[in-house]
Formats: C-alpha cells, structure tokens, sequence
C-alpha cells in the first residue's frame, strides 16, 4: 500500500483508513507492507528512514528530502519530491527482497511511485480514489493547482487496472471525471472499529457538566473545517434552532483552512456566544463529547464516504446529516438518522429541531445506526471484500497517456 498518511502522520480520514485495514489484512495472514512518510517539516537528520513492523504490518516510513518545501506552499512541487523519495526506498530497501503481488495506491497525491512500482514490477495496480478535487470544489477547477491535482487523479485512475471507491456516489462521480465505465469500479464502504468510541458513563458526565452547564442542548459537529463541510450552514441555522430551542450550544471540533472565517461567521449570524471552537480533541475526550451531545450535525456540501458519521454512531449519538455523496448511504432517513439536502439551511434546522423535540426517537434511531456498524461496517468485511479484489485483479501493460481535456466551466455534466 502507498499512502501519503500513515498513524502516526495523519492528515485526515485516510490514514486512519488506511491503517484499519493494512492492519486488518495482515491479521487475516496476508502480508503487508504500507510505503509511507516521515511527519512534514523534518528532514533525514531529525526524522530518516525507518522499516518497522507495527501492529503485523511492515512500514517503510520515508525521510524528506533535502530541498526546502512546503505543502501548504509548493503542494505539487511537495507530492512529486515526496514520490520521489518514497519510489527510490521502495527500490533500494524493499524490492530487492520482497516483490509485492499488487500495488494499492490511496488518493492521487501517490500517484507518480505506484504507477511507477506497478509498471517496474509488472503486478496490478489498484487504486482507491477516497475524493475528488472537482468534487471538493462543486466542479470548479479555477486554479492551476486544481486542475494539475484533476489531472494527476485521471491519470492514476485511468492507468489503475482495479479502482476501488467508497460509496456508490463516488463511483458514478469517478467514472464521470475520469471518463471511466462505472460498471467495473468497485465499491467498499469504510469500516469502524466501534469500541475506540465508547466513553464511561463518568467521562460523558464531565463533558455534560463543562459544556452544558445548565442542561442545554449541545449540538456537535467533528471533523475538518474546510468550505466542503458546510459548517457555515449548521452556523447559519443556529438561530433559528435557538429560537425554537433557547439556550442551544453548538461545539465545533477541528482545524482547517476555514477556522477564521467560521468564528466571523458566528458573529455576524449572532451566534458567537453560543459557538465554541475546541480545535482537534483527543479522540478519548472526543467520544465522551459525542455521547453527550444531543445531537451530532453533518452538514457537509460534499462528502465521498463520511466516516464520522460512522464514529459518531459508534459512540450512540443522534446524527443529523445531508445526503452529500456518501453521507446519504450511510445515515438512512428516519431509520438511522434524519436528513436534509446539502446547503438547506432551513431543512438543517427542522431536522435538528425534530431531533431536540423527540429524545425519544432520536435514541431509537441512534440504536439503530450503532447496530448496523456491525453487519455493514465491519473492517473484516472491508478487509474481504479488499483482498478478493487484489486476488482477481490483473496487470496491465505499462501505458502513456496525453493529458485531459478539462473544461473551462464546470466539469460535472460536461
């Protein structure tokens, strides 16, 4: 496996993905290696190279190289300088006596050393596209960056002998982007290891007592807080909820790029008082949170998978959400949660409003999200369904191709 995240460099969901189920396989007896980085800022005198096993899996965690850049800076200048040196470990420390029967690459940004291992070993190459840089930007691809990051993606897909999403959603936004037959994508859900996110009865009054004092109605949202994720709707909302239901909190947890802009969103909805930004928790005192709040709110613009959703289940608690991608796969409307269509404010506020009127059914759904991580996301059953792909998956002939046309306006229905 190539990730560029890989515990403990974690970025976002992916290296946890990534982990559960390099770690899952290798207890099922197959062996693993996972290709991987060093944290970013380090270089090979503070960080080098290290082959280790972790938890049954080899990880080969490569060192920076010297020239100084920055992700947040030179991103794509960044990506190729770290396939570079993720390539030439693999080559120097780990092909010359260990040959992989198929390369599975995670997301675009190791698209260069997997296709390049695939091709030098003549094995599968399978390739897992966990997002879109079309679809975390509504098809826009304005900038250079954009659309040399939509290139790169076509080019893993296209080259991949088996493309693996993680939502039916994805897939039809694959095969559009990527100008690919939908019909041979393969879907296989992300998995969760639900004990990680139960709290003690104690730990969740804590969180009660700190965060809601005089018994108010907590609201949650958990996770990156970037444009996507439409925190700025469940922000927007709030009033209206408040009215209806006074005294409502709602606790923001996590970074991103759009942190500023969410606090002078607060203010100007005047809300600010009623907002609190935690920034990222442990995830210990993250489950006590969301086994405290009353509900957890997903109001995500776009969202391939959301594992959260899956998180926030595992702990017990009532999950609001739209129907982005994969969240409406996952959170069923009135079975396992309540749901709105992304950007609707109003809709957001109703359905959180139904969920603070009714304690009741609100439970009885959450019961019910809770049960269904067991029977549709096991990670034994992602780790099945993973292997049984790598085992029909076939090597192609390495093959060059041209660029992409990309469309000056937007790239959906193009």
């Amino acid at each position: 496996m190539v990730s560029w995240e890989y515990p403990p460099v974690v970025v976002g969901g992916l290296g946890r993905h990534v982990h559960s189920l390099a770690t899952e396989l290798a207890a099922a007896g197959h062996d693993v290696v996972v290709l991987s980085r060093q944290a970013g800022g380090t270089d090979a005198t503070t960080h080098p190279t290290c082959d280790e096993v972790l938890d049954g899996v080899r990880v080969l965690r490569v060192a920076e190289d010297p020239p100084h850049l920055e992700f947040e800076r030179d991103m794509v200048a960044w990506t190729l300088a770290m396939g570079h040196g993720l390539l030439r470990a693999a080559l120097t420390r780990l092909v010359p006596d260990w040959r992989p029967d198929v390369v599975h690459a995670h997301d675009w940004l190791v698209a260069q050393p997997a296709i390049a291992l695939a091709d030098v070993l003549g094995v599968p190459l399978v390739a897992t596209v966990h997002a879109t840089e079309a679809g975390r930007h509504a098809g826009w691809l304005s900038s250079p960056v954009s659309r040399q990051v939509h290139s790169t993606e076509w080019w893993l897909a296209r080259r991949a002998d088996t493309v693996i999403t993680c939502s039916a959603a994805m897939r039809a936004e694959a095969a559009e982007l990527f100008e690919l037959d939908p019909e041979p994508i393969v879907v296989l859900r992300n998995g969760i290891a639900p004990r990680r996110w139960r709290s003690t009865p104690a730990a969740v009054a804590a969180a009660r007592r700190r965060y809601a004092p005089g018994g108010e109605p907590l609201l949650l949202y958990f996770g990156r807080l970037e444009y996507e994720k439409g925190v700025q709707d469940l922000i927007a909302a709030l009033p209206r909820i408040r009215r209806a239901h006074p005294g409502t909190r709602l606790l923001v947890a996590g970074t991103g790029t759009a942190a500023d802009q969410l606090v002078t969103a607060a203010r100007t909805h005047r809300v600010r008082r009623s907002v609190r930004f935690l920034g990222h928790l442990p995830d210990g005192e993250l489950a006590a949170l969301l086994a405290a709040a009353a509900a957890v709110v997903l109001p995500s613009r776009y969202e391939p998978f959301g594992i959260v959703a899956l998180e926030a289940a595992a702990a017990g608690a009532p999950l609001v959400a739209s129907t982005a991608g994969g969240l409406g796969e996952v959170v069923l409307d009135g079975v396992t949660g309540l749901s709105f269509a992304p950007g609707d404010t109003t809709g957001l506020a109703l359905a959180v409003g139904r969920v603070l009127a009714d304690p009741a059914a609100a439970a009885r759904r959450a019961a019910a999200a809770t049960a269904r991580l067991g029977t549709d996301f096991s990670w034994s059953k992602v780790a099945a369904g993973t292997a049984a792909v790598y085992a029909a998956a076939r090597a192609g002939e390495p093959v060059e191709l041209g660029r992409p046309k990309i469309p000056t306006g937007n790239v959906f229905g193009a």
